[in-house]
């Protein structure tokens, strides 16, 4: 991976290093660059090796020369850039190690409106290389004909290991923020980076249709670019005294089990977290029909609510319902396929590891 920051993917990864030395496996993590906040919560025995690189594509001698000093039985890469650096230096080092790269979001959606040469290529890279990896692990359904569509043969479906115990018990703390503790007015709540692709503007201004018809409360927690963007656009609407934008929180599950509606807002995803979080928290959910993720997590709309991308009113008209009594359960029998212990086995049978050594 390039870093350890507290991003989607970087989770994912850390919770299955951790899945796979619970198993007793030998596991190393390989970094760009040695850096981000989820590395103090690593286990001791997880050996962190920093390349010293920076920019991902100057890991690409470095980590071939790891492959060759180390020789592992496998390697595990996510996200589109390490990916291509991970089978590259792989051929590179002409070891036998297996590559298993994972695919976090749709490409063919990614890099669509992509500025940059460096993006404008990818999807090419893509097409080419991927095709040499060992397995690509496709993080829905969706990422999978995403791929397919670039011409990535047979990539394998592995949803992401979101649910476990720790969730859970984390969930039952007190919500910090104390919109969640008047239950009398609804709260409605967004969780993700502040970026365009997350598109909290769309839920602004349903919000700000959603205050016409009832009072209600709005929190998104996360950071980003578009901070000053959102704040200006909540002052516009006249709904910025309803609007509250704390910042990143390490644990939004208490305001999941507190909050009246989950709304994901995205543009694209691969498969978000946040939605099957919000479920399991037993939070009523509405989110936007994007590509990847949501209408797989909500069985086609059984589960919640799905609503066009970038409409505001369709959103709103959503919200109101969940707030009137118009939420869904969700069975537990349909949150197990994101459990942590079920997903870990799946990635380890693909990597080529049993499940525990000696």
């Amino acid at each position: 991976m390039a870093h350890l920051h507290a991003g989607g993917a970087e989770r994912v990864m850390s919770t299955l290093m951790h899945g796979f030395r619970a198993r007793r496996h030998s596991v190393e993590l390989v970094l760009s660059s040695a850096e981000g906040e989820l590395l103090k919560e690593l286990n001791h025995a997880i050996r962190v090796v920093d390349l010293g690189a920076g920019r991902m594509v100057r890991a690409l001698p470095r980590l071939a020369r790891y492959l060759k000093q180390e020789r592992p039985s496998a390697l595990l890469a996510t996200l589109s850039q390490p990916n291509l650096v991970a089978i590259l230096a792989r051929r590179l080092a002409r070891v036998p190690t297996r590559v298993v790269v994972r695919e976090a979001n749709t490409p063919t959606q990614e890099f669509r409106q992509a500025q940059l040469f460096k993006d404008r290529i990818v999807p090419r890279l893509i097409a080419r290389i991927y095709r040499q990896a060992d397995v690509v692990v496709a993080v829905s359904r969706g990422v999978a004909e995403s791929l397919s569509a670039l011409g990535v043969p047979n990539p394998v479906v592995i949803y992401n290991p979101v649910l476990n115990d720790r969730l859970r018990q984390l969930s039952r703390e007190m919500p910090t923020h104390p919109w969640f503790h008047t239950p009398e007015v609804p709260v409605v709540l967004g969780v993700g980076r502040l970026e365009p692709q997350k598109d909290f503007a769309t839920l602004l201004n349903a919000f700000a249709i959603v205050l016409q018809v009832r009072p209600a409360r709005l929190v998104i927690f996360g950071e980003g670019n578009e901070r000053s963007h959102l704040e200006r656009l909540a002052q516009s609407l006249g709904i910025a005294d309803h609007v509250a934008l704390p910042g990143f929180t390490p644990n939004p599950f208490p305001a999941m089990r507190h909050a009246s509606v989950f709304v994901l807002s995205s543009r694209f995803e691969g498969l978000p977290n946040a939605l099957i979080q919000a479920m399991a928290c037993g939070c009523p959910v509405v989110s936007t029909d994007c590509p990847s993720g949501p209408r797989e997590i909500l069985d086609g709309g059984r589960y919640g609510h799905l609503v066009p991308v970038a409409d505001p009113v369709a959103m709103a008209k959503a919200i109101l319902e969940v707030l009137e009594g118009g939420g869904q359960s969700v069975p537990d029998e349909w949150l197990q396929q994101f459990e942590e212990g079920v997903i870990v086995e799946q990635y380890l049978r693909v990597l080529g590891a049993g499940a525990e050594t000696g």
